[in-house]
Parts: structure tokens; C-alpha cells; sequence
């Protein structure tokens, strides 16, 4: 019943936010729409790709500005009485005027919803996995492009792109795995042999320190690589994501003719 009810709610939220412009495509989570709209339907990938199952029931649509043809991504969380507009997704597709109409009709239209922003994050990269897809095929030829054969080499390229991303952040994790933890034990053996036998002068618990200090900035190194490892992994593992929803959006469009 609650699902039912979140689906309908999403519905009608569907059917205002088309005033501000029209639908290009929508992804959905855990929900079905009745009626199912004449428009590209595919599942959420981000979540879906989760299996925890701890996020929320939600629709996510792009829509196009009808006054200056700009591309958003509006998320809409009935359970939670949230419409947010996703940057990430829409990078360069979408000015500041534009936005703040979206937020207008938002907060109008849906006064008892919190309306908020998604904004791109440094630590996730993802203005550069924005760059990444962008430099090869971009949001609105996905969505708009006349000729679906060029959009497709482009989303093909990408594709190759991600795959070898993803083998180039998976050398560099096994790099930090099998290296890392023998050079951490061999700085830590020299550096305590070299501040045994040279003091340079140092009391004893200052060697200490030093000790101390210089085996951590060298255990600090490594793990800042392994960091680096896996946030290069997941960039790499967007991007795929990306050119996996880019196919599914273009399949829709063939299979509705437009």
C-alpha cells in the first residue's frame, strides 16, 4: 500500500513539474508508474547497484527547461517529502537562471516538500567523471539527438574508456596492496636500525619521536595511495554506469520511435 501511495505521489509530482518543461526521461526506484509515460523508462542504476536496500522509494526525471532549453535532473522522495535537483548528473547542461526557475516552481508548486540542491563533489570526483563523459558524448544528444547512431559511437567509446579506467585504477590498488605493506616494515626496520646506531645528537625520547613521526609518514603515504586506488575504482565504476544508463535511454528511444 505504502508503495502504491509513494507511486502515486510521484505521479502527480510528474505531471506538475511538466509545466516548468517538457520530460525527456525518467528513472525510477522501486516504484511503477500507472500509466507507464509515453517517455524513456529505466531503473535507477546508482541505487539499484546498492543492496543494502536503505534507500528510499524515488523518481528521478530529466527535465528541459521550456524557455531556455536547459537540462535538468529533478529526484523526487515522497517518503521523505524531498524534490532535490542532481548537478552532478547535469553538468554543463544547465545555467544558474535556469535553476533557480526550477527552484521556484519547486517551492511553489510543492510548499510542503523541501527542495534542495545535489552539488558536485571534490573528494568524488565528479566534475571529473562529468569532463570524462562529456568529451565524449553529452547528456542532451543522449536525450535529443537526432542521429542515435553518432550518440551511439560516442556512448561506445566512452564505455572503452571506463573499461580501461577501471583496469588502470585496479593496477594501481593491487600496486598499493602487494607493496605497501613490505615497504611500511622495511622503512620502519631502517629507520629504527639508523636512529639506533646514529643519534645525531637526540635524546632519547626524542629519537623516539622520530621513530615514531617518520613511520608514520611513510605508513600515511601509502594509505593516501590506497585511498586514491579505490576513489580512482569508483570514478571508473560511474562512468561505466553512465554510459550503461546513456544505452538504456537510447534504447527506450528507439523502442518509442523518437
Amino acid at each position: 500500500m505504502e508503495a502504491a501511495t509513494d507511486a502515486a505521489e510521484a505521479s502527480r509530482i510528474l505531471r506538475e513539474l511538466s509545466s516548468f518543461g517538457p520530460v525527456l526521461a525518467v528513472k525510477l526506484y522501486r516504484l511503477t508508474l500507472d500509466p507507464a509515460p509515453e517517455i524513456p523508462t529505466l531503473p535507477c542504476l546508482d541505487h539499484e547497484a546498492m543492496l543494502h536496500g536503505r534507500i528510499a522509494p524515488h523518481l528521478a526525471a530529466y527535465i528541459q527547461d521550456g524557455s531556455s532549453g536547459d537540462i535538468h535532473e529533478v529526484v523526487v522522495v515522497p517518503s521523505e517529502r524531498r524534490i532535490e535537483e542532481d548537478l552532478v548528473s547535469t553538468w554543463g547542461e544547465c545555467g544558474p537562471e535556469s535553476r533557480a526557475r526550477l527552484m521556484a516552481v519547486v517551492t511553489k508548486r510543492f510548499p510542503n516538500y523541501r527542495a534542495d540542491e545535489t552539488k558536485p563533489s571534490w573528494w568524488r570526483g565528479d566534475r571529473r567523471v562529468a569532463a570524462a563523459c562529456r568529451a565524449q558524448v553529452t547528456l542532451r544528444d543522449v536525450l535529443l539527438g537526432p542521429d542515435m547512431l553518432r550518440v551511439k559511437s560516442g556512448v561506445d567509446r566512452l564505455q572503452t574508456i571506463a573499461s580501461l579506467m577501471e583496469k588502470q585504477s585496479r593496477a594501481a590498488s593491487w600496486g598499493v596492496r602487494t607493496v605497501s605493506g613490505p615497504l611500511v616494515a622495511a622503512g620502519g626496520v631502517i629507520v629504527y636500525l639508523v636512529f639506533g646506531v646514529l643519534t645525531f645528537g637526540m635524546s632519547e625520547s626524542a629519537v623516539a619521536i622520530t621513530r615514531y613521526l617518520l613511520i608514520g609518514l611513510l605508513g600515511g603515504w601509502f594509505l593516501y595511495y590506497g585511498v586514491k586506488a579505490v576513489q580512482l575504482t569508483e570514478m571508473s565504476n560511474r562512468v561505466w554506469k553512465r554510459t550503461a544508463e546513456y544505452n538504456l535511454i537510447l534504447s527506450e528511444r528507439r523502442r518509442l520511435g523518437t
